[in-house]
């Protein structure tokens, strides 16, 4: 099938605004390929502290011909999308002797988790987290001692600070290796409801506290549709999983042998050997344009709209909200899991899952099929899913047809005709929204604004009874420069009981909001932020609004909005307090969310 006529223009279109960049980041990486294993270039004394605890590996390690795993994981235990990696090393590592290879735990890399911080302060060191994680695996890959590198993370920050790693050190192969979604609990729209009950304080917090435990219960990824899972999928998508590997439950012999398979994996893909596939040359182009159609066909986290941008960067590749909105008018949308069913991933997976949809994407055109990836040349063979049969793991064709069409359709026949997103634009500056979860009639909202600085304030606002009427909430200071861009997630209940209760409601803001966020319309990533003097920071109460998401427009229609002095907040509180004193240079330093809010890039 030849590819579909958007994707290439949007392709061509990257190609053209990288062609500089790109060229110079390949010239970078080519030439440190070009001179061959680090390792042979340390000196003994260097060798020998890299080896000293490394036991029965010794003779391998200095005879530098074996090819040597470096491992950079995010593994902590109160993490539970994490906590499977404490025993990844000593799997790795075995599979890597099978194969002739050393493996070496290179480095460990931060790992927060945001249904931790939701709410709370702690919520605006989540986004500059991407960057640290980036930072500490540049340290552990420093030490110029891995022929490849084995990436241990699956959640919000932790992947896209990973790959902006592996795409820095584009000249070392990396595969990414997952622990999977943990087995199903509280089904996700339960859950909500009983959140909503507490938001009016019909319940009280023991019965809330039981529902999230019964949810979230055990190791593994939450199993709802967000950040976390959305990268997963973009890790198959982009080439940097195994086939298959993104869904399969932890603590389980299938996923063994896919972590195992990996290890094995990277030590044929280095430049020992002939097979030799260095991460930045599988980040090209084609693998971003593939991400954005599988966040496309999935309805996927609106926050990859902050991290692909960033994640292309590290790899000289230039994304624009033009890309994503082009995508997602061309991409039809083809899976339904909550927040925008009630499926969620297990049964997504079970009903086809990635092989499925993959495949409907190659036969539709919508998929670069020649796209380089870990398991080798072309994406069809992500079409496939792994099986243990007998103790061997192999790869047999994915099902043709979907085995539940409730949540997971081909694209002939999807859900919708375009994809989950939208690029927002007009007088109050860019933005994006999440459309694949809003209903039809509430695409449109035109209303008065109320406006705050604090998410807690909307809450108050709502405990006081003061929202009767059709309202855009606007919360501001939100943006990277003012306080770290934190997730706004915690505002859902609340705005779901006053859209429940028959009002026209609506969001907006320069923050983020939760991949896990969905029914009600919110205008996110706003930009200029307000901090910057943004039109967010021109607002006031009673403006009337307008958030349109059909055509893709924010606008305030109050007369003489625009010749109004930005407002200066006093953004003290933000500066001090768990760990926020040291963050004081990101965000003075923090790029716009445009450009994916980085400070490293």
């Amino acid at each position: 099938m030849p590819l579909h006529p958007v994707i290439d223009r949007v392709t061509d279109r990257i190609r053209s605004r990288s062609a500089q960049s790109r060229a110079e980041y390949l010239a970078r990486i080519r030439a440190a390929g070009d001179a061959g294993p680090a390792r042979g270039h340390l000196t003994c004394g260097n060798q020998a502290h890299a080896y000293a605890a490394m036991t029965t590996d010794k003779p391998a390690l200095a005879a530098g011909r074996a090819p040597n795993l470096g491992i950079v994981t995010a593994y902590n235990d109160m993490l539970s999308a994490h906590q499977p990696f404490e025993t990844y090393p000593d799997l790795i590592r075995k599979a890597a002797r099978a194969a002739g290879a050393t493996a070496q735990v290179a480095g460990g890399v931060p790992a927060m988790c945001d249904g931790v911080t939701q709410g709370q302060p702690g919520m605006e060191l989540s986004l500059f987290s991407r960057d640290v994680i980036a930072l500490a695996a540049g340290v552990a890959l420093s030490h110029n001692t891995f022929d490849a590198a084995v990436f241990l993370g699956v959640c919000d920050k932790i992947v896209p600070g990973l790959v902006m790693a592996a795409a820095t050190f584009g000249h070392v192969p990396a595969v990414f290796l997952p622990a999977g979604p943990m087995t199903s609990g509280l089904p996700n729209d339960e859950k909500a409801k009983v959140r909503q009950l507490y938001a009016t304080g019909e319940i009280g917090r023991e019965e809330l506290m039981a529902a999230e435990m019964a949810s979230y219960h055990g190791p593994g990824t939450c199993t709802f549709y967000g950040t976390a899972n959305t990268n997963q999928m973009l890790m198959e998508f982009m080439g940097l999983h195994l086939p298959g590997a993104s869904f399969v439950n932890p603590g389980t012999p299938l996923r063994e042998a896919l972590t195992m398979a990996g290890a094995k994996r990277a030590s044929e893909i280095t430049a020992l050997g002939n097979d030799y596939r260095p991460a930045g040359e599988i980040l090209d182009e084609r693998a971003f344009v593939n991400g954005l159609v599988g966040l496309m066909a999935t309805g996927g986290s609106t926050n990859l709209v902050l991290h692909l941008p960033a994640m292309a960067r590290a790899a000289g590749i230039l994304l624009d909200l033009e890309d994503f909105d082009a995508v997602s008018d061309a991409v039809p949308l083809m899976a339904k899991v909550y927040p925008n069913s009630l499926a969620d991933v297990n049964h997504f997976h079970a009903a086809g899952g990635l092989g499925f949809l993959i495949g409907q994407l190659l036969d539709a055109g919508f998929l670069h099929a020649d796209a380089r990836t870990i398991a080798g040349d072309g994406l069809a063979r992500y079409a496939r899913e792994p099986k243990l049969i007998d103790g061997e793991l192999v790869w047999q064709d994915g099902p043709r047809e979907s085995l539940n069409d409730r949540i997971l359709r081909p694209a002939a026949s999807p859900f919708a005709p375009s994809g989950g997103l939208k690029q927002l634009d007009g007088n109050l500056g860019r933005g994006v929204i999440k459309i694949s979860s809003v209903a039809p009639e509430r695409r449109i909202t035109e209303a008065p604004a109320r406006i705050f600085h604090d998410q807690n304030e909307v809450k108050a606002a709502f405990q006081r009874g003061e929202f009767t009427a059709d309202t855009i909430v606007v919360v501001r200071f939100q943006g990277p420069r003012a306080n770290g861009m934190p997730e706004l997630h915690s505002l859902t209940p609340t705005l779901s009981v006053l859209q429940e209760r028959g009002l026209k409601v609506a969001l907006i803001t320069d923050g983020r909001m939760s991949g896990a966020s969905g029914k009600v319309p919110a205008a996110i990533h706003v930009s200029p932020e307000a901090a910057d003097g943004g039109p967010l920071a021109r607002l006031q109460d009673g403006d009337i609004i307008r958030l349109d998401a059909i055509i893709g427009r924010i606008d305030c229609l109050t007369e003489g909005f625009a010749d109004r002095e930005p407002v200066v907040a006093d953004l003290l509180a933000n500066s001090h307090g768990i760990g926020r004193e040291l963050f004081e240079v990101f965000r003075r330093n923090v790029g716009p969310a445009t450009d994916g809010a980085s400070v490293v890039l």
